[in-house]
C-alpha cells in the first residue's frame, strides 16, 4: 500500500481540487494549509510525495521543502507558484524538491508530474531491495536435510503466510537470522524491507534511539533527526535478535508499538504509525527469564504466537558433512581455488566434533580451512578443531607436548569432559577476542556477535575482567 501525498496550499478551492484530482487517480491524499500544519502531518503521515505552495501565509514552501527532507532525504517535493514566481520555483529545485508546477494549475500536467515522481521514488527503493536480495541469494538460505531442520522450515512456510509474530529460540550461532530472512522472503511482504537489528550489541543508552529514532536535539550529540529501525522496516519484516537482552523499560515500548502499531522518537511528541511484521529471536529461555522477573510476561506472550525452536548442530550429526561441503564449495569460489574434496579422516573429524559455537563456529573452521589447504584435498589438519570430545569406552587420549589443551583434565563421565572443553574453548575465544580488540569490550562483541552485556558477564565468569 503506498503512502499518501500531501498537499499544502493555503487557498481551501485550490486545495479541493487538487485533491479531487488525485483521488479520482487512485491516490490517498493528507492536506496541510501553512507549514506548521505541514510539519506535523510530515511527523505521523509517513508520505511518499509532497505537492506545495511555495507562497502561505505562515511559513513558506522553502519550510515544507526542509521539512520534507528532514522527514525523508529521498521523499520527492513538487512545488507550486504563480507564473511571477518561476524564479522562486527554480531556486527550491536547486535546494532538493523534483520538479516544479506552475499556477493556474492543469490537471493533466499535475497528473504526469505525480506519476514521474512516484515512479522515480519506487525505482529507487527497488533498487535497495534489489542489491539486498541479490547479497542474500548468493547462496541457498538454509542448508541440511535433517527431519529436525526439515520440521522448522514447514513451521516457517505455515507462519510466512499470516502478519503473526514469530518468536525463534535456538542457541547462538545456528542461523536464526538467516530463518528470519527466510520467513520474511516467504511472506507476503518480501518487497518490503527487512531490518535486523542485535538488541545484546548496543549500549542501553543508544538502543531507544536505534529502535525508535530521535529528534533533533533531543540529547547531546542528536544534530538531526533520525529514523529508527521501526521506521526504516515500515510495510516490511523487523528482526529483533537477542530480544531477551531488552532492559524493561524497553519491553514496555516495543509492546506499545507492537499493539498499537505507533510509537513516538525519543524527544518527539508526535506519533508515528507504521506497519511492521516483528520475527524475534533469543538463545535464552524467555520462559525462565519471565519466571524471574527478568521479561516481561505480556510481551512474551504477545512474542510467542507462532515459537520456532531451531535445533543445534550437534543435534543434525548428518547435515554436518552436508554443511560442510556446502562452505568449501562457497569459500573454494570466493578464493578462486580449485574445490577441495573432504577428506574422510576431516569428515569424521567434523562429525565428532561438539560445536558449541554450532553452524557459526563450522563456517568460520571452513574458512580457515580452505585458506590453509595447499592440496587437492582438505584434511584434519587444516581443521585445526580444539576439542574433540572422545569416544565411550575409549581411553582419552594423551595430547602431543605442542597441544595447548596439554594441562586439561580429561577425567570424569563424558558429561562432564564436555561441558569442561567447552568453557575452556569458550575462554580461550573471549582471550583472542580481546586481544583482537586491544581490549575494546563493544568491538569484542561484535567479533563475538554476541551482545555487551553477554560479554562483560563472560569476562567475570572465566576471570578475565581486567579492573
Amino acid at each position: 500500500m503506498a503512502g499518501p501525498i500531501l498537499i499544502v496550499e493555503d487557498k481551501d478551492s485550490l486545495r479541493t481540487m487538487l485533491r479531487h484530482a488525485l483521488e479520482a487517480e487512485g491516490h490517498a491524499v493528507v492536506e496541510a494549509a501553512d507549514e506548521a500544519e505541514a510539519r506535523r502531518q510530515l511527523a505521523s503521515a509517513r508520505a511518499d510525495l509532497v505537492l506545495s505552495d511555495l507562497r502561505l501565509p505562515q511559513g513558506d514552501g522553502f519550510g515544507v521543502l526542509r521539512a520534507a527532507k528532514e522527514a525523508d532525504p529521498d521523499l520527492p517535493v513538487i512545488v507550486m507558484t504563480a507564473f511571477g514566481g518561476i524564479q522562486d520555483a527554480v531556486e527550491a529545485m536547486k535546494q532538493g524538491a523534483v520538479d516544479f508546477l506552475a499556477k493556474p494549475v492543469d490537471p493533466d500536467h499535475l497528473l504526469l508530474l505525480v506519476d514521474r515522481a512516484l515512479a522515480q521514488r519506487r525505482m529507487a527503493a527497488n533498487y535497495v531491495l534489489l542489491k539486498e536480495e541479490v547479497a542474500s541469494r548468493r547462496a541457498p538460505l538454509i542448508v541440511g536435510d535433517d527431519p529436525r531442520l526439515r520440521q522448522v522450515m514447514s513451521q516457517l512456510l505455515r507462519a510466512a503466510g499470516s502478519d503473526a509474530t514469530v518468536l525463534l529460540e535456538g542457541e547462538s550461532g545456528t542461523g536464526k537470522e538467516l530463518f528470519a530472512r527466510t520467513l520474511h522472503v516467504l511472506s507476503p511482504r518480501a518487497d518490503g524491507p527487512f531490518v535486523a537489528i542485535n538488541c545484546a550489541a548496543i549500549p542501553e543508552t543508544l538502543l531507544e534511539s536505534e529502535l525508535f529514532g530521535h529528534e533533533k536535539g533531543a540529547f547531546t550529540g542528536a544534530t538531526a533527526r533520525k529514523l529508527g529501525k521501526f521506521e526504516v522496516a515500515h510495510r516490511g519484516t523487523i528482526f529483533l535478535d537477542e530480544i531477551g537482552d531488552l532492559p524493561l523499560g524497553l519491553q514496555a515500548k516495543i509492546l506499545r508499538a507492537l499493539e498499537g502499531r505507533q510509537f513516538e522518537r525519543v524527544g518527539g511528541n508526535s506519533v508515528v504509525q507504521v506497519d511492521v511484521r516483528l520475527v524475534a529471536a533469543s538463545n535464552k529461555n524467555l520462559k525462565a527469564s519471565v519466571a524471574s522477573r527478568q521479561f516481561r510476561e505480556d510481551l512474551y506472550f504477545r512474542l510467542s504466537v507462532f515459537p520456532i525452536t531451531i535445533p543445534p548442530l550437534r543435534d543434525r550429526v548428518g547435515d554436518i558433512s552436508i554443511l560442510a561441503r556446502h562452505f568449501i564449495e562457497r569459500f573454494c569460489r570466493d578464493l578462486k581455488k580449485k574445490t577441495l574434496e573432504l577428506s574422510p579422516d576431516a569428515e569424521k573429524a567434523l562429525r565428532a566434533y561438539p560445536w558449541p559455537g554450532n553452524v557459526r563456529e563450522l563456517q568460520n573452521c571452513i574458512e580457515r580451512a580452505v585458506i590453509l589447504a595447499e592440496g587437492p584435498r582438505l584434511e584434519p589438519r587444516h581443521l585445526n578443531l580444539s576439542y574433540r570430545a572422545p569416544q565411550l569406552g575409549a581411553p582419552p587420549a594423551q595430547p602431543a607436548p605442542s597441544d595447548p589443551w596439554g594441562s586439561f583434565d580429561l577425567n570424569g563421565t563424558l558429561a562432564q569432559v564436555t561441558r569442561r572443553a567447552i568453557a575452556e574453548v569458550e575462554k580461550l575465544k573471549l582471550a583472542r577476542a580481546m586481544e583482537e580488540a586491544a581490549g575494546n569490550k563493544v568491538r569484542a562483541a561484535e567479533i563475538l556477535q554476541i551482545g555487551y552485556k553477554a560479554l562483560t558477564g563472560k569476562l567475570r565468569e572465566h576471570g578475565l575482567e581486567k579492573n
